[in-house]
C-alpha cells in the first residue's frame, strides 16, 4: 500500500492533480484513467472528485496548463546579451524548439489539430510577448537587411516549421540550422554574427 498523501487545501490538491494529469496525458493521451491519475498523485480515486467535477474537467485544466508559457519566458531572459548574435539565437532556437516539440507531442496524444484558445486573448498576448522576447535577443536591428519585427516573425516561423515532424517531413531542423536560415537569409554581415 502506498503512503497516504499529505493533507492539502483543495486548490493546492487541484494543482497537483493537474500537474500529474498533464504528465500522464503526454504518455497515455485522453485514454488516461482517473485510477492512473490517483495512483500517480498518491491519493484515493474519490479525492479527485472532491476538487473537480469530472475527469474531463481535469484533462481540460491539464491541457490548458500545457499551453501556458511556463518557464519559457524566464529561460529566454537568461540568454546573455553579451554573447555573439549567432550563439544567442542558437540558444533561443533551442528553447523555442523544445517548447514546440513538447506541445506538438501532447497535441498528437490528445488529438488536437491546433492549440485550444488559439485565437483567444491569452494566446494573442503570449504571441506579442514572445515577439518582444525574440526582439530582445536579436538586439541591434541594424544587423539585418529587414526590419527587426520581420526578422523575429521569420525566426518564429522557421522555428515552428522546423520543429514539427509533419511540416518538416520528418527531418527536423537543428537549432543551428534554424539560425543559419535566418542569419544567412536576413543578416547583413556574417562578421557581426
Amino acid at each position: 500500500m502506498s503512503p497516504r498523501a499529505r493533507a492539502m487545501a483543495p486548490e493546492e490538491r487541484r494543482e497537483v492533480l493537474v500537474d500529474v494529469t498533464l504528465r500522464l496525458l503526454r504518455e497515455h493521451g485522453r485514454a488516461v484513467t482517473t485510477r492512473q491519475i490517483a495512483e500517480a498523485a498518491g491519493v484515493a480515486e474519490g479525492t479527485i472528485f472532491r476538487v473537480v467535477d469530472s475527469k474531463d474537467e481535469l484533462v481540460d485544466a491539464a491541457i490548458a496548463r500545457a499551453f501556458e508559457p511556463g518557464d519559457v519566458e524566464a529561460r529566454i531572459l537568461e540568454i546573455d546579451p553579451g554573447l555573439p548574435l549567432r550563439e544567442r539565437l542558437v540558444r533561443l532556437a533551442s528553447i523555442i524548439q523544445q517548447r514546440h516539440r513538447a506541445t506538438f507531442a501532447l497535441m498528437t496524444k490528445v488529438g488536437f489539430m491546433r492549440p485550444p484558445d488559439h485565437d483567444g486573448v491569452k494566446a494573442q498576448a503570449w504571441r506579442a510577448r514572445a515577439e518582444e522576447l525574440i526582439l530582445g535577443v536579436l538586439g541591434d536591428p541594424g544587423q539585418f537587411r529587414a526590419p527587426a519585427p520581420y526578422v523575429a516573425h521569420v525566426f518564429r516561423l522557421v522555428s515552428f516549421a522546423g520543429s514539427h515532424d509533419q511540416i518538416a517531413d520528418g527531418s527536423l531542423l537543428t537549432p543551428e540550422q534554424i539560425v543559419e536560415v535566418v542569419l544567412d537569409g536576413l543578416g547583413k554581415d556574417d562578421d557581426a554574427c
